[in-house]
């Protein structure tokens, strides 16, 4: 693809007014049936020819050369103004990480996070502006839930890396030699709950699936939850092998309640039932993720528990050593407590795996580059204010082997 497609999938169209009409990325292949064949009566494969022009990266009808000029005129009327304005760009890893900060037309602004591998290129995209979650030691969760993303926003973060890759250049750098020229992996992984906006996370999902668009694999889209079980549930009757990937980060309620708030709705048992059920209806493994927290959840009672948890689900733990995050005293552990950990979950049967964190060095974490702007108004989730001295005072009163001091 060319610069100026790129260009078109990641900055603003001019002359950008009021948001009123249609994101042409919000229309699945039906809904541009509707538009093309129902309302404005062309033939059917005018919407092959604009779905094409879709996944290229290119929304603007007047660039559509292969369409009639009346065509092209009624959808530049009927298309919203929606393309998402890249304001931060930070690269890390010698190139190999991008973590991109994009702004829609109506001052809202979202992460996504370009990672390059020899390859493969993954795209972690958010779902949400903000998160209602509350984790106190994420970013996004410390910066409170602002508004969802709807299904064009959530999949045009995935058009934006696409276009990158084609043309070779991402805002004013070029990628590395070699890298990927498409997509070809997805994670659900940015900023907000994807299972708390379900309508736009499955409708992407399809979008990202569709062999006469992005054709993914379902097994290369990936979609994390902090464990909302009704939601796991729907994903699951999506039909799709996808990977679950459940945000576990504790072993235990009552410490879980704080690091993971739903966790109060939603408690272990439930939470690895329904991984359970998302397994024998899928015939996909689960995987767990576990931000490690030095003096946190980095004990040999956490690492005992979630071997059993694993084991009992035969998923895959992974693991990722906590960054720093504005706004949270905790850090990572030493690198010691991190092997010691990973080898103790490893030797009681589970399979385990210490993930990469890129982006360290271009505040590439989910939510940290736009942490420095919300933390610095002050704003905070009531689940997360307090949460860290709670853990803390929780910890200080529990010996090794699991009981109480007191």
């Amino acid at each position: 693809m060319s610069n100026d497609a790129e260009m078109s999938a990641a900055t603003p169209a001019s002359g950008v007014g009021g948001h009123d009409g249609l994101d042409p990325y919000g229309l699945d292949r039906d809904g541009l049936e509707r538009l093309l064949v129902q309302e404005l009566g062309e033939p059917r494969y005018r919407v092959e020819q604009v779905h094409s022009w879709l996944v290229r990266g290119i929304d603007d009808p007047t660039e559509m050369t292969d369409l009639p000029a009346g065509l092209r005129e009624e959808l530049s009327r009927r298309f919203a103004p929606t393309r998402p304005e890249l304001v931060a760009h930070t690269v890390a890893d010698d190139g190999h990480t991008h973590k991109l900060l994009l702004r829609f037309p109506d001052g809202e602004a979202i992460e996504t996070v370009l990672m390059l591998y020899p390859e493969r290129a993954t795209v972690c995209i958010s779902t949400q502006a903000g998160c209602a979650m509350g984790c106190p030691f994420c970013a996004t969760g410390q910066a409170g839930f602002r508004r969802q993303l709807t299904a064009g926003e959530v999949v045009r973060q995935v058009v934006v890396a696409d276009a990158a890759l084609r043309s070779g250049v991402i805002g004013a750098e070029h990628l590395p030699d070699g890298s990927p020229e498409r997509v070809t992996n997805v994670v659900f992984m940015g900023m907000g709950e994807p299972l708390a906006n379900l309508p736009a996370t499955l409708a992407t999902v399809r979008w990202l699936h569709d062999p006469q668009g992005f054709n993914l694999s379902a097994r290369s889209i990936t979609v994390s939850t902090v464990g909302l079980v009704p939601g796991i549930t729907k994903l699951a009757e999506l039909g799709l092998p996808v990977t679950l990937a459940v945000s576990l980060h504790a072993a235990t309620d009552d410490l879980r309640d704080d690091l993971v708030p739903v966790n109060r709705q939603h408690p272990l048992a439930e939470v690895e039932q329904a991984m359970a059920s998302y397994r024998r209806t899928t015939n996909r493994r689960v995987s767990i993720e576990w931000c490690l927290i030095g003096d946190v959840n980095d004990d040999e009672v956490q690492a005992d528990r979630l071997a059993a948890i694993a084991r009992r689900l035969r998923a895959h733990v992974n693991v990722i050593p906590m960054n720093p995050t504005p706004g949270v005293r905790w850090r990572e552990p030493t690198r010691a407590r991190v092997d010691a950990f990973v080898r103790r979950v490893e030797t009681r049967g589970a399979a385990i795996t210490l993930r990469d964190t890129r982006g360290r060095d271009a505040d590439a974490a989910c939510g940290q580059l736009l942490a420095s702007y919300t933390l610095g108004a002050g704003t905070r989730l009531p689940a997360a204010v307090g949460a860290a001295d709670r853990v803390d005072a929780g910890l200080s009163t529990v010996d090794p082997a699991g009981g109480s001091s007191s």
